[in-house]
């Protein structure tokens, strides 16, 4: 792929911020802002591919196969943060989900220069994916040698592919399965893809993994009931949940997940379904983990 950044939307010049260090700081944030407004806005028009996507991740979960994030600079980070935050909000386990970036681990704290222009080393970091998982790469610009490497590597060993870019979608015909291009333009600070383009980014990434989540069984109503309570506050978190979705006082919420292995979906469908623990957790095993059908299975005559 030809590289000329200097056709890239996301290295144009924006047209209100010329003067941009003679304004007033509060006309600064107030374009800062406006713009990430309009990043998000690109987000929701890319809606039903983002939902096809997450709906195929769904599936790769349900498979079990595994998800893995690919990127470099402020991308790269997002897909890690993304990728750190499922275990503890929906239980997925760390290797099941997971983040690879441009110059390791070290380079999530600090950057690490040229890391993301070493094609080869985005192949490697997909070396052990194969059909069973699914690759999504994060490139603001499209043109990140890392991501497309990863892309390549992961294509070549039968994965699934998605590119999440901020750029247009010309010229990236063929170079993931899906690609989802939400155009945000040109940024206030030219060239700093960490603003408008990584809110978006950001937006996009939270779309898809909760609604992945949401269709692998992994929500119950609005409660996440797959969290692992690994702090006070998640611990807090899940006897309220099974307080205010099982109708229960707060007391008898935190007895019955105790006597539920602090397990939330077990807690629920044995309150919802009128049923002991163990019952609870035959029911959810029957109905692939998800919360609604191991109530109703609960309710049904045998």
């Amino acid at each position: 792929m030809d590289s000329r950044w200097d056709e890239l939307p996301t290295e144009a010049r924006h047209a209100e911020s010329a003067d941009l260090d003679l304004l007033a700081s509060a006309r600064i944030v107030e374009l800062l802002v406006e713009e990430d407004r309009r990043g998000l806005e690109r987000v929701r028009e890319q809606a039903q591919e983002l939902a096809r996507v997450a709906d195929g991740m769904a599936e790769t979960i349900a498979a079990g196969g595994d998800l893995l994030f690919a990127g470099a600079g402020t991308s790269g980070r997002l897909g890690v943060l993304e990728a750190a935050e499922c275990p503890p909000t929906f239980g997925t386990a760390p290797e099941r989900v997971r983040a690879v970036m441009a110059g390791g681990a070290d380079a999530v704290f600090r950057a690490v220069e040229g890391a993301e222009d070493r094609e080869d080393d985005g192949r490697a970091a997909v070396a052990g994916l194969s059909a069973a998982d699914l690759l999504i790469a994060v490139s603001a610009s499209s043109v990140t040698p890392f991501a497309l490497g990863a892309l390549a590597g992961a294509r070549a060993r039968g994965a699934r592919t998605v590119l999440l870019t901020c750029a247009s979608r010309q010229g990236l015909d063929g170079v993931a399965d899906i690609v989802i291009a939400l155009d945000t333009g040109p940024e206030i600070l030219t060239g700093s893809t960490r603003l408008k383009a990584g809110s978006a980014t950001k937006a996009a990434l939270n779309a898809l993994t909760t609604t992945a989540m949401v269709r692998a069984g992994k929500v119950y109503g609005h409660w996440m009931v797959d969290l692992r309570a690994g702090s006070s506050k998640l611990v807090d978190r899940a006897v309220r949940i099974v307080a205010d979705a099982g109708g229960l006082e707060r007391e008898a919420a935190a007895e019955l997940l105790r006597r539920s292995g602090g397990e939330v979906k077990t807690a629920l469908v044995a309150a919802l379904a009128a049923v002991a623990p163990e019952a609870a957790r035959v029911l959810l095993e029957r109905s692939g983990g998800r919360v609604r059908q191991a109530i109703s299975a609960g309710d049904s005559p045998c």
